[in-house]
């Protein structure tokens, strides 16, 4: 399973509801990432959406622990068991995990690979994701070079877990 994420100096992955920064580059990468793809997402992390409809050419599954919340075009599940269940029937490296903060950590032990925006900057944040450079089971194996937009640099990241064949 993948997870796909963007993150500041401090890991902050969003401020009060909303993403820290938006970057065009990083949200073409993102749909070419995950594009014919299964994503799974909170509820709150889709209302951020435009017009807070599931994102086009995905499969999308929403977490909501409301038992009445329903989306057109999308699966909801409503625990994490069921949200477990219901990814079976999709293959890991197909599956990606793309937040919001609780749905991340949730989901993190799942994950084998994890592609990181790393954006050179500190704001003002409320939402955090796990700083994978602190991890004893993570490791970088790719790095893209250093990027900017305005005076913003950011680089692409992915990291795996580490001892992947020890664990499937």
């Amino acid at each position: 399973m993948n997870l796909i994420v963007a993150v500041d100096n401090n890991w902050a992955i969003g401020c009060k509801g909303g993403l820290l920064v938006r970057i065009p580059n990083d949200h073409k990468a993102f749909r070419q990432e995950t594009a014919g793809k299964v994503v799974v997402l909170g509820r709150k992390t889709l209302e951020t959406f435009p017009q807070g409809m599931p994102l086009v050419d995905r499969t999308n599954i929403i977490l909501s622990a409301n038992p009445d919340y329903r989306v057109k075009g999308a699966i909801v599940v409503h625990s994490k068991e069921e949200l477990l269940e219901e990814l079976k029937k999709y293959r890991d490296e197909e599956i990606y995990i793309i937040g919001g903060e609780s749905v991340y950590r949730m989901m993190l032990p799942y994950c084998q690979v994890a592609h990181v925006t790393k954006i050179d900057h500190v704001y003002e944040a409320d939402a955090y994701f796990p700083n994978l450079d602190e991890s004893e089971e993570w490791e970088i194996t790719a790095d893209s070079d250093e990027q900017t937009y305005f005076d913003i640099a950011y680089s692409f990241i992915r990291y795996e877990r580490k001892n992947r064949n020890e664990q499937e």
